[in-house]
Formats: structure tokens, sequence, C-alpha cells
């Protein structure tokens, strides 16, 4: 019993001496910049959290990192900037900037997209003192901010969706890659393809965003529909869904696919089989290896970059 006793006091040491290196590891990782003003907007402050990759040692400048502009879901109305599953992208050489935006029970459809775009400009203004390469700049998000990034990163700069918050309206808003997982891409056809509780969530999450139903919106629920703004130029697209997705058809994705399709331009679109509304499934270490490599081809980053 003796031995037993003294075997266990020597894991216990071993464990309490493992901890603090593993925070050290962990913190060494990035660095973590909380709370930074991006725009103000009637006196509202938005936010966005940056998440850097360390620059480690040697003697040299940093280098620049190409950035994933992170976009929360919660039905458009709920939801923070908090909420990143993909941080694990930060270990593969991403920098993450997770964005707050006006949720739509405070202002309605297209604030969220003006928002989105002002964070886009700001960091692309302030890219050297962050450290972050404006040439690579990808948009993701996950459910309706997987809608809310596509939609962002499609429409043109031309458009009534760029809008004027901030004070970097000389800066561009454009991006060079999207990842959507389990986004919305057609506000006119989603309900008619919606589970009964996914009508439960859609028809008052819609009502709220554009301040009525898409039937009785249909100009403004075409503006607020990413497959209508597919071009030519559009980025190079992944879409992540579930094919059991009981709050957002996964019709939705494969309509966006086609659109990408008829329009020639690259899309990938990968259907988890069994997949619900999230789940480790979609954040797994090896889906993010998928999103890495996707990302690496399409904002041409050499895969021995750390």
């Amino acid at each position: 019993m003796a031995g037993i006793r003294k075997i266990r006091l020597f894991v216990l040491m071993v464990l309490c001496l493992a901890t603090p290196f593993a925070h050290k590891d962990l913190a060494m990782a990035e660095t973590v910049r909380k709370e930074i003003v991006y725009a103000d907007v009637d006196g509202r402050k938005l936010l966005l959290d940056l998440y850097v990759p360390h620059a480690g040692s040697g003697g040299h400048p940093p280098a620049p990192v190409p950035v994933i502009v992170w976009v929360h879901g919660g039905a458009w109305r709920s939801g923070s900037r908090s909420d990143v599953p993909i941080r694990g992208l930060i270990q593969r050489g991403f920098a993450i900037a997770s964005v707050d935006y006006r949720l739509s029970t405070v202002a309605r459809f297209p604030a969220q997209v003006h928002d989105i775009r002002a964070a886009i400009r700001f960091l692309r203004r302030n890219a050297s003192d962050f450290r972050l390469d404006a040439s690579r700049f990808a948009l993701g998000g996950v459910s309706a901010g997987g809608h809310l990034a596509a939609l962002s990163g499609l429409s043109d700069q031309k458009s009534e969706l760029e809008g004027r918050v901030g004070d970097a309206l000389d800066e561009s808003s454009e991006v060079h890659a999207i990842v959507s997982f389990f986004g919305a891409s057609n506000l006119q056809t989603i309900l008619s393809q919606s589970t009964p509780h996914g009508l439960s969530v859609r028809v008052p999450a819609l009502e709220l965003l554009l301040g009525g139903q898409p039937a009785a919106l249909p100009d403004l629920a075409r503006l607020a529909s990413p497959v209508a703004h597919v071009n030519l130029q559009s980025p190079p697209l992944l879409l992540i869904h579930g094919d059991e997705d009981p709050q957002m058809p996964v019709d939705q994705s494969y309509e966006l696919q086609m659109a990408y399709d008829r329009a020639g331009v690259p899309v990938q679109l990968t259907v988890i089989s069994g997949g619900r509304h999230g789940g480790p499934e979609f954040f797994s270490d090896s889906r993010l290896d998928e999103v890495t490599v996707f990302l690496q081809r399409h904002l041409k980053i050499s895969q021995d970059q750390p």
C-alpha cells in the first residue's frame, strides 16, 4: 500500500508540474488582442478579437500571415465573437479576426454585411501593425455567420451592400477565399426546403432580419441571397454541410455550389453524412486540415510555410 501511495503521489506531482508548461505552450502559440474597436455606429462600438500565430524567434522580422475574418452564428439575432470553433487554424499559420456585428434585434439587414465589410477594410488598413498579409484575406462563418460570410465576400464593392460604416472607406473589402459551415445561400427558397423544426427557427429569424418574410419582400430577399451575387470574379468557396441538418437545409449549399459551377469559378462542397447543425465532426483536426489545404491552395500559400 505504501508503494502505491508513493506512485500516486509521484503521478500527482508530475501532473501539477506539467500543467503550467501546457498553458505556457498554448500562450506561446498565439498573440491575442481583445476588444479592438473597428467602427462606431450611432455611438455603438463594433469590436473584434484578433488571434495571430506566435511570431517565433530567429532575429528576423516576423512575416505577415494570412487572416480569416470569422463571423459567428446565432440566427442573425444572437451569438458572440467569443465563439471561434476554428481556433485550431491558428496553429496552422492563420490569423483569425472574430468580429461582432449588429444583430437583427438592433438593426435590420443589410447592417450586418455593412459591419463585416467595415471590419475587413479596418483590418486591411492596419494590416502591417497587426502582422497580417493584406493580399491573403479569407472570410469564414458558421450557420447565419456562414450566410453573412458568403454574402459579404460575394457582393460587389460598388453595391448597396458595401455600406459606409467605419473610417477606412478608402480601403478594399475584397477577400480571396470563403469558407461557409452550413450557411444559408438563398433566402427565397430556404423556407420551402425547411423541416417543421427549421421553420420554427427560420420564420421568426427572417422576420427580424428582413422586417418581413421573403415572399413579401422578394427584392430584399434576393439582395440577401449569396446565390444572386455569384459571378466570374467570385472568390473560391468551400462549403461544409451536414445532410441531416434540421435547421439549415443542405439544399442551400447545393444551390450555391450549382451557382458557382454555372459561373465556372472554384467551389468545393463537403457533405457530412449524418451531420446535423454543428457538432465536433465539423471542427475536428481532419476537417480543419481540409480547410487548411483549401486555403493554402487558393490563397497561394506554400505548404512549407508555418
